[in-house]
C-alpha cells in the first residue's frame, strides 16, 4: 500500500516509545499534524474504504491486527490481510495507540491497493489529548482517518433520538469532540469522531451507510471477525 506523503512510519517505528511519558510527548509532537481542514471523502465514493481492529492474547503478549477492504459503494469486501505481533507497550487508557499500530501498520502495508479513507475501531479527536488511536494512525499514513468506538470514553452526550441516523454532540466541557449517532432505529448509539483529513459531518455520514444492518459498520464487524480468527491461528 503506498503512503507517500505522509510521515516516515519507520522513523517513528524506530523510535517507538517503551513508557507512558515518552508516549505522551509523542501525541503532543504529533497533534499539530492532524488536518481538520479538509471534508474527506463523500459517502459511497468511487474507492474503497478499509476497517482495521486489533485482538490480543495478554499471556503471550501477542497482537493481531486486521485491515479489511470494502467496495465504498457497496459494501462487499475486495481485500484483507492480518498481521501479528509482540505486544510491546502497557496498557494505559489513552495511549491504546501505541500497543496497536504498529501491528496494523503491518497489516495495512499488506493489502495491495491505498484506500480513501480508514475506519477505526476507537477515537479520534474524542480523546482527552485529542490524539486518538484513528488521528495517530491517520498522521502516520497520510489517509483520512475516522474513528468509530462503542462507548464514549470519558465524555457526556444526551442520547439521540431513537430513529437511524439520529445525532447528539459527544462533548468535553462545551467543546464537541464527536457525536453520538444512532445507526439503526432503537439501538445503542455508536461514537464517531473525527481522526484525519475528513470532517464531523461526513464522518458520520460514512459510518451510517457502512452501518446498513447492524450497529456497528461492516468495516469494524469485518476486521472484529478476520482479527480474531487470526489470533486464534497465531
Amino acid at each position: 500500500m503506498d503512503t507517500s506523503g505522509a510521515l516516515s512510519c519507520d522513523d517513528e517505528l524506530r523510535h517507538w516509545p517503551t513508557d507512558e511519558d515518552q508516549a505522551r510527548a509523542v501525541q503532543d509532537r504529533l497533534r499539530s499534524s492532524v488536518r481538520l481542514d479538509e471534508p474527506g471523502p463523500e459517502p459511497g465514493f468511487e474507492g474503497t474504504v478499509v476497517g482495521v481492529d486489533v485482538a490480543y492474547d495478554d499471556a503471550r503478549d501477542v497482537v493481531a491486527a486486521a485491515a479489511v477492504v470494502l467496495d465504498a459503494r457497496t459494501r462487499a469486501v475486495v481485500d484483507e490481510a492480518t498481521a501479528v505481533g509482540q505486544i510491546s507497550f502497557p496498557y494505559v487508557p489513552g495511549l491504546l495507540a501505541f500497543r496497536e499500530i504498529p501491528t496494523v501498520l503491518d497489516a495495512l502495508g499488506r493489502l495491495a491497493r491505498t484506500p480513501g479513507l480508514v475506519v477505526c475501531d476507537g477515537y479520534g479527536l474524542a480523546h482527552p489529548r485529542r490524539f486518538g488511536l484513528a488521528s495517530h494512525l491517520g498522521v502516520l499514513t497520510g489517509l483520512p482517518t475516522i474513528g468509530v468506538a462503542k462507548n464514549p470514553f470519558t465524555f457526556r452526550y444526551e442520547p439521540p433520538r431513537p430513529d437511524r441516523g439520529a445525532t447528539s454532540p459527544l462533548l468535553d466541557g462545551d467543546e464537541e469532540v464527536g457525536r453520538a449517532l444512532r445507526t439503526q432505529q432503537g439501538v445503542k448509539p455508536v461514537f464517531v469522531s473525527v481522526g484525519h483529513r475528513i470532517d464531523l459531518d461526513r464522518a458520520c455520514a460514512h459510518t451510517l451507510h457502512l452501518a446498513a444492518r447492524y450497529r456497528l459498520p461492516e468495516t469494524t464487524r469485518a476486521a472484529d471477525a478476520l482479527c480474531r480468527k487470526a489470533l486464534a491461528d497465531a
